[in-house]
């Protein structure tokens, strides 16, 4: 029962991970001024990167089913690799949306909703990290 628990906490936290890149993706497209620089910017993306960005995208939607179903090290290990993965990958995004400390930005000035929903994205991601990290091994 105790594996159950640890599984839905991290299963949930996948959730908003992929409701708040999801509902980023969705706010930028609807902003005409964010929208215009998507497309400058995207025009510039090959198909390798736009296959990285679907696969990115539906991470999360797998990583929850995989936390429910799989039991053993795998699951935990599974949850930990990608989770640092995660937390690095939505760092990046939240540094390549706003905040012209890193080059290229995407946005000279963050949005409300890119420091909310991409800031949540990396807070859900490092707290799978660390749930997957203090997992307690219980399961065969």
């Amino acid at each position: 029962m105790e594996n159950l628990r640890w599984k839905i906490k991290i299963a949930v936290l996948w959730v908003i991970s992929a409701e708040a890149y999801s509902a980023h993706m969705i706010m930028v497209t609807i902003d005409p001024v964010s929208m215009k620089k998507m497309l400058e910017w995207g025009a510039m993306i090959n198909a390798g990167g736009w296959l990285f960005g679907a696969v990115w995208w539906l991470i999360p939607l797998w990583m929850l089913f995989v936390t429910i179903t799989t039991k053993g090290s795998f699951n935990r290990w599974a949850n930990l690799v990608l989770g640092i993965v995660g937390t690095i990958l939505n760092i990046y995004h939240f540094f390549m949306c706003g905040v012209p400390i890193i080059q290229p930005v995407l946005f000279a000035e963050p949005t409300a909703h890119h420091v909310l929903l991409l800031g949540t994205a990396v807070v859900a991601t490092a707290l799978i990290t660390w749930y997957a990290w203090k997992w307690p091994n219980q399961e065969a």
